[in-house]
């Protein structure tokens, strides 16, 4: 039974009207909600707002390095340390390595450009950040419904947005109602705003419908993969932060990794991958976990039992995809009923690793175009104060200096290298020029027959592992019979295009293990897809070459649940 089918038979849906919807409940979405409770209060009017927020809490969903710039929550919150927030540990100490397969060669910290210092920043769990904005929220009046995932935009007769509905609870994988069926509900709005992170399933419909990358330069995208460790004391910098370039990512593929030390003897390991590499045999999984093997990354996480140190416990699991265009690949931001921000849109500053401080300032921006909007009796059309009010902003500033950092890379390392630090040390941003990209990251990818395929080290089972049982302990979970939210536009397609011209990236790409060929029992290639293990980073969304990949909307409630993330 299709979902208008089920609609039909069932509906009509459940219908609640607000002032504001916001679709995700991370720091953009969060910010959004608070700055209209705040405005409203100071005002002494009334403006009804909801948070939708698909995954279990909110947090349950948020994955990132995290170094924390606190310039935005400091404008949303002048008294976030008053008020407990987690920005515990702050920035001691900054390096930046190029490595070799068993070299290291650290830049002095004079010729760091500011982009790569961090000092007055605090490392975080960007989730836990999140949980404490849920809390300020809901002390304000913010109402939010977690386990709830929006599903559909809705729109208007003279076609701007209304508003969304949530996704139908207790449909069986053949597509029908089971006993446990519930009809999704509709959320009205005079403005629904979207957080919902990069490649959001709803934001990507509405860029296709108001056509806002209009004249911009194709968004492009990183895959992030992060470790929460717990280390002996006697490795543990507190503050201290390290970011690597080179090994194991050849000259010509972007990527890099990070090592931070946060409280409590717990480091965060990451490593990024851009999306728009060549090769179909790079795993971005593996690259991770061949880089713990470099000697000044395995030392942190190496006992050494004659100088009694305890080996490291791998404690967390997660990957997410991050925008990296910059602001040549930001989206026109609004559209007739509603608006994009954060990583919806594409703010992250790729340059400084960074993108949860223009997450909540550009939330606070929307949220002031929308209050102003709503109290002079607005509805339904372009909040365009907001655009207009971020172009004047510290983060267009800040955005514009960094606007050619990735695509230097498409001329290796060496020249990234050389002029990155041209722009952004020699010039201190004030760029004469100005790079352009014209291919999305999907189409770079080449053939595998003209391609080198990478021989990965089996996992030790100490400081690598394999794709599952690191999906195990990001505590991912969806209901077995629900529909799959991997869909194929044709079930052809991964054996007949993706296997035989590009030896089935998806099973390399995805860091979950979600996608692999098997054999039938007449000896046939198929694609099995094990939606349950999906960590919801959308990157086969992303990467797909032939994009007959499409994520959509699981049940609400379903996908990771990071702790200390």
């Amino acid at each position: 039974m299709s979902p208008q089918d089920i609609l039909t038979q069932f509906g009509p849906r459940e219908a609640m009207e607000y002032d504001v919807v916001v679709v995700g409940g991370g720091p953009g979405g969060l910010a959004t909600a608070i700055r209209l409770k705040q405005l409203a209060a100071a005002k002494g009017s009334e403006v009804s707002v909801v948070v939708l927020e698909k995954g279990s809490e909110p947090g349950a969903h948020i994955l990132s390095g995290a170094i924390m710039d606190p310039i935005a929550i400091s404008e949303l919150f002048s008294d976030w340390k008053e008020r407990g927030a987690p920005l515990h540990q702050a920035v001691t100490d900054d390096a930046m390595i190029f490595l070799g397969e068993k070299s290291s060669l650290r830049v002095p910290n004079m010729f760091l450009p500011s982009c790569f210092q961090n000092h007055g920043n605090y490392i975080v769990s960007l989730g836990a950040v999140t949980r404490w904005l849920a809390e300020q929220a809901e002390a304000l009046g913010v109402e939010i419904f977690p386990g709830f995932a929006a599903a559909e935009v809705l729109y208007n007769d003279d076609g701007s947005v209304k508003g969304v509905a949530t996704g139908n609870m207790g449909v069986g994988k053949d597509g029908e109602p089971t006993g446990d069926f519930q009809l999704g509900m509709e959320l009205h709005a005079k403005y629904t705003v979207f957080a919902e992170g990069a490649r959001g399933h709803l934001g990507k419909q509405l860029i296709e419908k108001f056509k806002l990358d209009a004249g911009k330069d194709p968004q492009s995208y990183g895959l992030g993969i992060k470790e929460v460790w717990e280390i002996d004391p006697a490795r543990h910098q507190p503050g201290f932060v390290m970011h690597t370039a080179g090994w194991p990512m050849d000259n010509n593929t972007y990527g890099g990794a990070f090592l931070y030390h946060a409280e409590d003897n717990k480091v965060a390991l990451g490593f990024i991958t851009g999306l728009d590499y060549s090769n179909p045999w790079l795993s971005p999984f593996e690259e991770m976990q061949r880089w713990k093997l470099h000697p000044n990354i395995r030392w942190y996480l190496e006992g050494d039992e004659a100088k009694g140190i305890k080996p490291a416990k791998r404690l967390a699991y997660g990957a997410r995809a991050i925008t990296a265009g910059g602001i040549l690949s930001l989206p026109k931001t609004v559209f007739p009923g509603g608006a994009l921000v954060g990583c919806e849109a594409g703010y992250l500053n790729v340059s400084r690793i960074k993108g949860s401080h223009a997450a909540i300032k550009t939330g606070m921006l929307a949220a002031e175009a929308a209050f102003d909007a709503v109290t002079a009796g607005r509805q339904h059309d372009e909040l365009a104060a907001y655009p207009a009010a971020f172009e004047k902003s510290w983060l267009h500033t800040e955005l514009h200096k960094a606007r050619n950092f990735k695509t230097w890379f498409k001329r290796g390392l060496v020249a990234a290298t050389i002029m990155n630090g041209v722009e952004q040390f020699a010039l201190r941003g004030r760029i004469p020029w100005t790079l352009r990209r014209d291919k999305p990251d999907h189409a770079y990818l080449k053939p595998a027959k003209d391609c080198l395929p990478i021989a990965y080290p089996k996992p030790d089972g100490k400081l690598t592992f394999d794709r599952l049982s690191s999906v195990f302990i990001s505590n991912t979970n969806h209901a077995e019979n629900q529909p799959a939210h991997l869909t194929l536009k044709s079930e052809a397609v991964p054996v007949a295009t993706n296997l035989a011209l590009y030896a089935g990236p998806e099973s390399r790409y995805c860091p979950a293990g979600v996608y692999e060929f098997v054999k039938t029992d007449a000896g046939q290639d198929r694609l099995q897809i094990n939606a349950q293990n999906c960590v919801h980073c959308k990157t086969c969304d992303i990467k797909d070459p032939t994009q007959n990949i499409v994520w959509v909307t699981p049940e609400g409630g379903g996908g990771p649940n990071y702790a200390g993330m």
